[in-house]
């Protein structure tokens, strides 16, 4: 037959939880985290709160809408451009190889195949994306340390 807890140690590990999770709550409002998971002994807490961001903005009137919607069109006709470069991963691209120094590409530059366009960081690497193709640079999407995700276009090569 299974040995039942006795009540006081039953009292006492749920006085135990409540002051463990207590201090998890209080250590998320102190640190403006939004999740903290712990475990010890065989025991698996996780605290989490939501936050909930509210996107209205007053006062911006619909045409403003309308000319915003017009010209997100154009950046997916982009995608399908057939010059297009698009980044081969998620990171930040950067147009020079550090700060203050010249770019490797700027609009009109004359490229080769294989040639540095930019760089992404990912993991603290940073990666040199090269060209796919000869031409010329008609366009740069991206700004200079701009966070990228896999598969958005970032230069145009005609």
């Amino acid at each position: 037959m299974a040995r039942q807890p006795d009540d006081k140690s039953a009292a006492k590990s749920k006085s135990d939880d409540s002051a463990l999770i207590r201090e998890l709550a209080l250590l998320l409002a102190e640190t403006n985290l939004t999740e903290i998971e712990i475990e010890r002994a065989g025991l698996r807490v996780r605290v989490a709160r939501n936050i909930s961001i509210a996107a209205s903005v007053p006062g911006i009137p619909v045409q403003a809408a309308a000319v915003a919607a017009a010209a997100a069109a154009p950046a997916t006709d982009l995608a399908k451009h057939p010059g297009v470069v698009p980044s081969p991963m998620v990171g930040t691209a950067y147009w020079s190889p550090e700060p203050g120094v010249k770019p490797f590409i700027e609009v009109g530059s004359k490229v080769t195949a294989g040639q540095t366009l930019l760089i992404i960081e990912a993991m603290k690497t940073m990666n040199q994306i090269p060209s796919p193709r000869a031409g010329t640079v008609t366009q740069l999407l991206v700004e200079d340390g701009q966070p990228v995700e896999f598969g958005e276009p970032l230069v145009i090569i005609e």
